[in-house]
């Protein structure tokens, strides 16, 4: 049986999804769930992109402990040797530093020829091999890159002291049947002298059937994302190859070291840190993955769940969810359903969740697990408070025009605001808008319930864009208009902060 590393690009790759872009704080509790779902690698960054992107991994090289932590670099000295700076810490570290090998991008992008862009990528590798002893190099454009020169690359690199050749699907231009055979031909000429990789996008649809069939001709590695995200239409769904490798190990042969039992709480922390909803049909983690409506399946699954269900709910940590805390609930109980969910926070971040905690036991009659994620992820979203809702009040009929008084503070000012609007989200929105003077553009708003029942915690998504800069704020609250106040100001304090950080 073929162990199949899992690189997991999330915090790269998939953080580069328009309106995605995470904060440190938010950064490091992903990857600390990555080391719990069991990724092999965790590519924390670009560490030269920007002096946000360098303190988080150089946190999580020194935070984050039980996967190898990657940083990306291209194929110059600065870039490498900035990645090496923030990786340094790590126990286990790795430098992935990528070239164009395609004459398309040689010839419009790069504007060098071949034979220079093979010696840069060569002695860029050994340049990083002289600091960390696990160097990976990517030919980017792989797949449109005339085989007998990719081939020469690649060759070049490894003799230079590269361990893994990452083979891109950079646009998610190939084909299955077309992909295998290039890695075949990769894997007959550098034979076992390097890991190779694979890092597909999915613009035709065929990230995870283009990994697949790596692997079945291979490879040894996969890169890829939670719940898919990434660049245009994404990257290869780590979930859904993960899966089909271990319900289909009598084909592959093949499987992974992830618990997945992680995965849907990997997905849902993914979805509400970055406010990218998944689609309800997406496979693995979608709402619908495992609900079933035809008459004729469910009769069947009544009977025995093996014929219409290939995977068990339970293999991914799908488990029914139990009522277990109300209002009188106290901490010691709190506490203990925070171990038995997985988290492991200080002293003050218990007690501050805590709060949260009671006050929406006041305000609904059972509290779920997804509640209780759902706070804990709004905690440590950390953005500084410019705007900070006070009171909101909300009236309006079928007859009457909505209206939306609002208190918001602003610094140490507290400023009254009333505004009617189309609706009681429009009206809500233009009582802050107001008040705080914006000139930001409402692109996106969302509205999920994450709990059944009419005292559902609702959570809401917006996504705010200002001078070609676009951010997300979410919100929760069994109020729904309270969690729309709540999402649209977090959205204006990211925007403020990036207004100060400039």
């Amino acid at each position: 049986m073929n162990t199949i590393k899992i690189f997991d690009t999330t915090l790269r790759d998939g953080e580069q999804s328009p309106g995605a872009s995470m904060n440190v704080d938010e950064k490091i509790m992903v990857a600390k769930q990555l080391v719990k779902l069991g990724v092999d690698i965790i590519e924390a960054g670009f560490p030269i992109a920007s002096q946000g992107d360098f303190d988080a991994v150089k946190r999580i090289a020194e935070e984050v402990h039980g996967a190898v932590i990657a940083g990306l670099a291209r194929a110059k000295e600065e870039d490498i040797r900035r990645a090496y700076e923030s990786i340094k810490q790590a126990p286990a570290k790795r430098i992935h530093t990528f070239h164009s090998t395609s004459d398309i991008h040689l010839k419009y992008q790069f504007r060098v020829s071949r034979e220079e862009a093979l010696r840069r990528s060569a002695d860029m590798v050994r340049f990083a091999k002289s600091l960390v002893e696990d160097v990976e190099f990517s030919p980017m454009d792989a797949t449109r890159t005339d085989i007998d020169y990719l081939l020469e690359v690649l060759e070049a690199v490894v003799d230079a002291g590269a361990k893994t050749l990452n083979i891109p699907d950079t646009v998610g231009y190939a084909l299955p049947q077309e992909f295998g055979a290039m890695i075949k031909r990769i894997k007959d000429k550098i034979g076992d002298r390097a890991v190779i990789s694979v890092h597909c996008h999915n613009d035709l649809g065929l990230s995870v059937a283009n990994s697949l069939s790596a692997i079945l001709n291979g490879a040894g590695q996969v890169e890829c994302t939670i719940n898919g995200i990434g660049e245009r239409a994404g990257n290869c769904s780590m979930e859904e190859v993960v899966m089909a490798l271990k319900t289909r190990r009598d084909f592959f042969n093949a499987d992974t070291n992830i618990n997945t039992k992680e995965i849907i709480r990997t997905s849902r922390l993914i979805t509400r840190i970055t406010g990218i909803p998944v689609q309800p049909n997406k496979a693995i983690v979608g709402a619908n993955a495992f609900a079933h409506e035809s008459g004729i399946h469910q009769d069947g699954l009544l009977k025995e769940k093996m014929t219409y269900e290939i995977i068990k709910p339970s293999d991914i940590g799908l488990n029914k969810t139990e009522l277990v805390l109300g209002k009188h609930s106290g901490r010691h109980a709190f506490k203990s359903r925070l171990k038995e969910l997985g988290y492991s926070l200080r002293a003050e971040e218990i007690e501050s969740a805590f709060v949260r905690f009671k006050s929406l036991a006041d305000q609904k009659k059972y509290i779920f697990d997804e509640d209780i994620e759902a706070l804990l992820s709004e905690q440590t979203t950390k953005v500084t408070e410019t705007y900070k809702l006070v009171d909101l009040y909300v009236a309006g009929g079928s007859q009457a025009k909505p209206m939306a008084a609002l208190k918001i503070s602003i610094g140490d000012k507290v400023i009254d605001r009333i505004e009617y609007g189309d609706g009681p989200v429009d009206a809500v929105y233009r009582a802050i808008a107001g008040a705080v003077d914006t000139k930001s553009t409402l692109l996106k708003f969302e509205v999920n319930s994450i709990t059944g029942g009419t005292d559902a915690l609702g959570e809401v998504s917006v996504t705010l864009e200002e001078e070609g800069k676009k951010v997300r704020g979410q919100g929760a609250d069994t109020n729904i208009l309270i969690a729309a106040a709540k999402a649209y100001i977090t959205a204006l304090n990211k925007l403020a902060m990036r207004r100060v950080n400039q």
